[in-house]
């Protein structure tokens, strides 16, 4: 009998779990509450309960290459960073070519999500929807949560006193929409994530003075790297994570300090973080350090208390006369369909065998994907854990025992704290992660077969990007396209900035770069012996 699949949102994630369902030969119905795919992608000029919102000025942090389905790339002609009205094309036309329309049921929204009576032998679920004010139960075989975790805003109100007598407005950052409104005004951002930079380098050109108000600093960097070739390009490879794994822990923090450093000196912009070696996640931001300079920008401590028109903040400096708070204080997990003890099922924290599965379940028959964040894009995790989700589901794939996966839990919590400290995100390392996903579902790319076999392939899928196509190489779901995908992203990357082409376009040679620097020390040792 063929699995009926429950898929909650036609977001990113639910996309490609309606994709990877069929490819598994499973029945995937999704639900989806707007008249719309693209979730956090699609914008709308005002925010509503229940959505996910963004501003109509953003732009993606992860480059067209890396961000990509893996067997789909962006059109070559697509800017490496794009505005969220381009992802938003690319995530319909990828709906559109892979037939998934089909398979949701838009303006449908999904009340509860409840274990069937028999759950202990069928792992069945019985889920409540609603349309037109009418509601709707069936039962499905297995679900998958892909309703994203940008929706509950964190607005931490408590945590300032004195704000409930502040006469002037205050919002979260979800309910931004544009500059236009701010013209002359006096506005204090709190929070230096992507979304609060964002907002006030946006704001620093109509208003009449911006401060950031942060608690503990962050690292800020340029979607522009080394030698003007997009960050992650160059960041995300196998080779530098490797390396970052590899060297000892004190090498690998001072490497990661200088570098982070390398643009701009934090401590003398107020933006040092507290813990400079912690990997959390940095801010991107081209624009933010040169606001600063130009006074536009002033970053402050956190904020100590309120008054009716001020905020005090904790080096005793005052802010006067402010016309608007913005809260650019992220977001709470929430899964208002489902019983609570599911998915955070200790000391009320997300508890997921690899950000997935939750570990206490009798059967694995419910999946949360795209929960997990890290250093690579969404589209990419998201197809790779849909992919084994759906194998899982179909018992080609089985989970350990329950004490395995809470071991493995526990091991990656203190991982988690060591490289990125205490945050309610679930984050980890990217490639590590990808690679785990990979190998469970035999996707893993097999790199000393690639050195043997294809030489130039391998130099490229391992000193090069690690770019989604490689999850698509071997294995069960392999693309054909993938390997001419690897090896002409660089064409696809330095095409559309290439507009008066002048001279040979030049592509980074991270191999050729390590044996120069290899080879440095090799002719200092012959240079001595020789002298000798």
């Amino acid at each position: 009998m063929v699995k009926r699949v429950a898929i909650i949102g036609a977001g990113v994630s639910g996309l490609a779990s309606i994709r990877c369902c069929l490819e598994e030969g499973l029945e995937p119905t999704c639900f989806e509450r707007s008249n719309e795919v693209g979730g956090l992608w699609e914008f709308s000029d005002h925010s509503e309960e229940g959505r996910a919102s963004i501003y109509k000025s953003v732009f993606t942090n992860s480059s067209k290459e890396m961000m990509c389905f893996p067997d789909f790339p962006y059109p070559d002609d697509y800017p490496n960073y794009m505005h969220q009205s381009k992802v938003q094309d690319y995530i319909k036309t990828f709906a559109q070519k892979k037939n998934l329309f089909r398979y949701i049921q838009f303006e449908t929204l999904v009340t509860s999500i409840k274990k069937c009576p028999n759950f202990l032998i069928t792992g069945q679920w019985e889920i409540v929807s609603e349309k037109d004010e009418k509601q709707e139960s069936t039962i499905f075989d297995a679900v998958m949560i892909c309703s994203g975790h940008h929706v509950y805003p964190n607005l931490p109100t408590d945590s300032f006193p004195g704000l409930n007598r502040f006469q002037g407005y205050y919002l979260h950052s979800r309910d931004y929409k544009g500059p236009e409104v701010y013209q002359g005004k006096r506005v204090l951002v709190i929070g230096l994530g992507n979304s609060g930079c964002d907002i006030a380098v946006e704001l620093s050109r109509l208003v009449t003075q911006v401060i950031i108000s942060t608690r503990s600093g962050s690292w800020v960097m340029s979607r522009v790297w080394d030698d003007g070739y997009p960050w992650d390009m160059l960041y995300v490879t196998r080779f530098a994570s490797f390396l970052r794994n590899a060297l000892p822990s004190f090498v690998s923090d001072w490497l990661y300090v200088k570098k982070m450093n390398k643009w701009f000196k934090h401590e003398n912009y107020g933006l040092m973080p507290l813990n400079s070696t912690l990997r959390k996640e940095p801010v991107f931001n081209d624009e933010l350090p040169s606001r600063i300079l130009c006074g536009t920008v002033s970053i402050k401590p956190n904020v100590k208390e309120f008054t009716e028109t001020s905020a005090i903040f904790e080096d005793g400096t005052v802010f006067e006369a402010i016309d608007y708070v913005i809260f650019a204080t992220g977001y709470g997990y929430a899964y208002p369909f489902l019983d609570d003890s599911i998915i955070k099922s200790r000391n009320n924290e997300v508890t997921l065998f690899k950000g997935i599965f939750p570990p206490f379940l009798e059967k694995p028959t419910l999946a949360v994907i795209g929960l997990v964040q890290s250093l690579g894009a969404a589209i990419p995790t998201a197809d790779l854990q849909a992919r084994w989700a759906v194998k899982v589901f179909a018992n080609s794939c089985t989970l350990p025992t329950t004490n395995e996966m809470m071991d493995d839990i526990e091991e990656k919590m203190g991982k988690k704290l060591k490289w990125f400290g205490q945050s309610q995100t679930l984050q980890t390392d990217y490639i590590t992660y990808m690679d785990e996903l990979g190998s469970f579902i035999g996707a893993k790319p097999n790199i000393p077969w690639l050195f043997l076999t294809d030489p130039q392939l391998a130099l490229e899928v391992y000193f090069g990007p690690c770019s989604p196509y490689q999850f698509r190489l071997m294995g069960p779901g392999k693309w054909d396209g993938a390997r001419n995908a690897i090896l002409t992203q660089w064409d696809r990357t330095l095409k559309p900035t290439r507009t008066r082409a002048v001279s040979e376009a030049k592509r980074p040679q991270p191999f050729y770069n390590l044996l120069k620097i290899l080879l440095f020390p090799v002719l200092l040792l012959a240079a001595l012996l020789a002298f000798h």
